[in-house]
């Protein structure tokens, strides 16, 4: 199974000339298709050219120059089989042991471009048939490569065996599959949505998230799990654990709901997290006072909670952590100061991971079901004030609108049905994931207590009854903030122009399952 001569072709020529010159010093003969090869001419690394294997130039403007048995051939011969090799000398056609190839940019190229004529140059077809070819063949000898970033571990593996090992031969074989799916779907994904305006930027098919981490278990002790990741997307999948044990299934759900929380406001936020609901929540001028404030929404439930940020955590806000004594198991945020993580080092197994919020491709949101997936845009919730509608004789007063949109974000944020209580941007009580609204309230309130008086209230969606609004008017609820649309909206109204109360229809649910 000894390498003898390699087949370059690549549109990534990220360490090409490191992987050549690693391949030509053990005396390895070098093909490669038209730019590779001026790359490496360029480079003065000897080289032939893939028309040396196919007696044929290429054509087509490029579109063919490896279909051709003069390559495939090469590729697919099982070296364990005589025939196999019988065949190849009967044909004059030498074997291709290594494989290098990266495909035409088509994902890269379709974030820049929406020109048809563009993308459909970039579809590749004789890269992904040779990568096809070779992984397939990879039991009976050959190497396939698809990502510079194994280009090393191969050239370690050639001066330590002399040859590519079996173990290492699958390895590659099953990333160069999983390449070879992904850019499939791209192109189906693309295609498939391109003349239908109602379809437009949905997936054909589901995540092509790759999977990475095996956890210690799932939810419970009995189940297994792992995390998948999708690349290059954010999201704590990404995220890099600085410290602390490893992170579980349970904690991902709530650094995924930390963070979340955290990055829905623009000033430093905080948010507490039990079971993916926000128990603390709350924004102020400095990060520290941030934390402070949300760890006073709701001092109970915070213990052994999970902490999101939306900055990063500097020596200070470390310090108000520590000094608050607060058991968390983890913290997640943009980064961690040395300063930080230093004050932190002590609390081993506390978990800091640093994410970036995910990227916009997180427009859709899913649910698994039996037999399938549900697939929604996602609920951006709400962001600002501009169209809500003032139903009630009372008008809002200044600084209210605010007050309320701040209730709201954090009304969203909850499992429904969901009431929030909030003011000077700080949650005070929550109410979430009851089976009726009334319950709800009444949680919220409870939790709130006498801060509720003054405070501002708002629920992820209508009132059906007067009940709600009755309850807040009895706790001293100064404005409330809800979408609208019963068709008993004015009993809502008539008990809060009898308060004095304000109240707001937004005309935008935010039901969360």
């Amino acid at each position: 199974m000894t390498i003898k001569n390699a087949l370059l072709s690549v549109s990534d020529k990220t360490d090409l000339t490191l992987l050549a010159q690693g391949l030509v010093s053990r005396g390895i003969q070098l093909f490669a298709s038209g730019g590779t090869a001026q790359a490496l001419r360029d480079a003065n690394i000897h080289v032939q050219s893939i028309s040396a294997l196919t007696n044929a130039p290429e054509m087509l403007g490029g579109r063919v120059k490896t279909l051709h048995p003069g390559v495939h051939g090469g590729i697919l011969a099982d070296r364990r089989n005589a025939e196999h090799l019988a065949d190849l000398v009967a044909n004059n056609i030498q074997t291709l042991d290594l494989v290098v190839c990266n495909l035409y940019p088509f994902e890269e190229t379709r974030k820049t471009t929406n020109d048809r004529a563009t993308l459909i140059e970039k579809i590749d077809i004789g890269g992904p048939t040779m990568v096809r070819a070779a992984a397939k063949n990879c039991e009976g000898g050959v190497t396939v490569v698809v990502d510079p970033a194994d280009y090393t571990e191969v050239l370690n593996a050639m001066a330590e065996e002399g040859s590519v090992n079996i173990a290492l031969r699958r390895k590659l074989a099953a990333k160069a599959f999983k390449r070879i799916a992904a850019y499939d779907i791209a192109i189906a994904d693309w295609i498939c949505n391109l003349d239908d305006d109602a379809v437009q930027g949905f997936p054909v098919h589901l995540d092509t998230a790759e999977r990475s981490e095996i956890l210690r278990y799932g939810e419970n002790p009995e189940q297994r799990a792992f995390v998948y990741r999708a690349s290059n997307e954010g999201g704590v999948a990404n995220g890099a654990v600085l410290q602390g044990k490893a992170v579980s299934y349970n904690n991902y759900l709530d650094l995924d709901a930390a963070q979340r929380c955290a990055t829905a406001f623009d000033a430093p936020a905080c948010a507490v997290i039990k079971h993916t609901n926000p128990c603390g929540l709350a924004q102020a001028e400095t990060l520290p006072e941030a934390f402070a404030r949300a760890l006073e929404s709701d001092p109970v439930s915070a213990f052994g909670g999970i902490l999101g940020f939306n900055r990063e955590v500097d020596a200070n806000t470390a310090e108000a952590i520590r000094v608050s004594k607060l058991f968390v198991e983890c913290i997640v945020a943009p980064g961690f100061s040395d300063e930080a993580r230093a004050l932190f080092a002590p609390r081993e197994n506390l978990r800091l991971m640093q994410a970036i919020a995910p990227q916009p491709n997180s427009d859709f949101h899913g649910h698994r079901i039996g037999g399938g997936w549900l697939v929604q845009t996602r609920d951006n919730g709400p962001q600002s004030t501009e169209h809500w509608k003032t139903v009630t004789e009372a008008q809002l007063q200044p600084g209210f609108a605010d007050e309320l949109l701040f209730a709201m974000r954090a009304a969203w944020l909850l499992k429904s049905n969901a009431i929030a209580i909030a003011r000077h941007g700080q949650l005070l009580g929550t109410g979430m994931g009851q089976t009726n609204r009334v319950d709800a309230a009444k949680q919220a309130i409870e939790r709130a207590g006498d801060k509720a008086r003054g405070a501002f209230l708002a629920s992820d969606a209508f009132f059906p009854f007067a009940d709600c609004v009755a309850l807040a008017r009895d706790a001293g609820i100064l404005a409330i903030v809800q979408p609208g649309g019963s068709k008993r909206d004015q009993e809502s109204i008539d008990v809060c122009n009898a308060a004095g109360i304000a109240m707001v229809f937004t005309g935008q649910r935010h039901f969360r399952h």
